[in-house]
């Protein structure tokens, strides 16, 4: 669900980068569901947890830079940087809470 106000008619350089590493993330959590089906060791179960957080934070700060290079970048020559910056501090509220 796209809820951004500013247009997005530039590319995403990282975009293919985020897809494939979110995949990745994907079939980790099936990974440990899997575990958690199989009754393993809680320690593990958490351990691997623990990497997929990891794994999502890294995604989030390459979709953050990718965000700063590109639509920033974009918002400032097309006059709209405010806007942009808005939605940016919104998307920082949600995602550091």
């Amino acid at each position: 669900m796209n809820t951004d106000n500013h247009q997005h008619n530039h590319e995403h350089k990282q975009r293919k980068n985020v897809i494939n590493r979110l995949a990745r993330i994907e079939g980790h959590v099936r990974g440990v569901k899997q575990m958690a089906v199989d009754g393993r060791d809680c320690p593990d179960i958490l351990l691997q947890i623990a990497a997929i957080r990891k794994a999502l934070d890294n995604a989030a700060k390459i979709i953050f830079t990718d965000h700063m290079e590109n639509c920033l970048v974009d918002a400032v020559q097309q006059g709209n940087e405010e806007e942009v910056l808005q939605d940016i501090k919104k998307a920082l509220d949600n995602f550091i809470r």
